[in-house]
């Protein structure tokens, strides 16, 4: 092969791996304002000749609601499964599953919002993989998390969480109330915040047991300093929300990660039973 060939297979495959990679995440619905099958229906038709893709009956949910989740791969190769992973707005794992595709080459699968690893409002990540390298996403939102107001009386320098009271100091700013989530794994304090400040709390083992993660406007922050059921957050003038969460949300990621663990094994014995029976002789 002379080197001029070689240069015009060269853009042949770049053109066509760019081609690939730019179809693989086709995010925008064939019909936004659509819900239900007219939505997908049209985004059946707009994906199908895509090497994969997925879309969703809606573009946003609550917290107590079913996404209807269906996809399509152009060359359907028998016997392999699609991987869903689902991320959440905090960039942790949801759900991973393993999808069949039936002959027609579409999937699906329903996804309910109840469960804890759902609890956040923001935006949910619903990722899709066959094979190496063919790849799609849809983007849900979710909202309306239900939020415990405060029920105690609690004295200076103090705040009630439900019904019991969190002592804290802060300067810069002000706080102005605080509210626990459904699953009563963090801790929201709003603040009036005037100028560049520090928030403290120490909050009981019975409001939260422990700490691990901060929140400042919905954004993960790293400029706190945590000590046991101590945090010190750093934050700028302008602050109006900073959420605290537990450390008993990480045994649930445990199990997320076995789940991650058995269909990756799952999926290397697959592909190498496969790759053995193509190389065996046929006679």
């Amino acid at each position: 092969m002379n080197n001029r060939t070689s240069f015009v297979l060269l853009a042949v495959l770049t053109a066509v791996g760019t081609l690939t990679i730019s179809s693989a995440y086709a995010l925008s619905p064939a019909c936004p304002d659509c819900e239900g099958e007219s939505r997908m229906t049209a985004n059946k038709v707009l994906q199908q000749e895509l090497p994969i893709s997925v879309w969703t009956d809606k573009g946003e949910y609550g917290h107590n609601d079913v996404i209807t989740v269906q996809g399509q791969v152009a060359n359907r190769a028998s016997g392999y499964p699609v991987t869903l992973t689902v991320v959440s707005p905090l960039n942790s794992v949801v759900t991973v599953a393993q999808l069949v595709v039936s002959d027609d080459g579409t999937f699906g699968t329903t996804l309910n919002t109840a469960g804890a690893m759902w609890k956040y409002d923001g935006t949910y990540t619903i990722k899709v993989q066959y094979g190496a390298n063919k790849s799609d996403k849809a983007l849900v939102e979710l909202t309306g998390a239900i939020i415990t107001e405060p029920s105690a009386t609690c004295g200076a320098n103090s705040v009630a969480v439900a019904d019991k009271c969190m002592s804290y100091s802060i300067t810069g700013g002000t706080v102005t109330g605080a509210s626990v989530n459904t699953n009563d794994n963090s801790v929201i304090i709003s603040i009036n915040a005037n100028n560049d400040g520090t928030l403290t709390i120490s909050p009981s083992k019975d409001i939260i047991n422990g700490i691990f993660m901060v929140l400042v406007d919905n954004e993960e922050w790293d400029d706190k300093q945590i000590e046991g059921n101590k945090v010190t957050i750093m934050f700028p003038a302008g602050t109006e929300k900073i959420e605290v969460i537990g450390t008993f949300v990480v045994p649930e990621f445990g199990t997320i990660a076995v789940m991650i663990l058995a269909v990756a094994i799952i999926s290397i014995i697959a592909v190498s039973a496969k790759s053995r029976l193509s190389i065996m002789p046929r006679y």
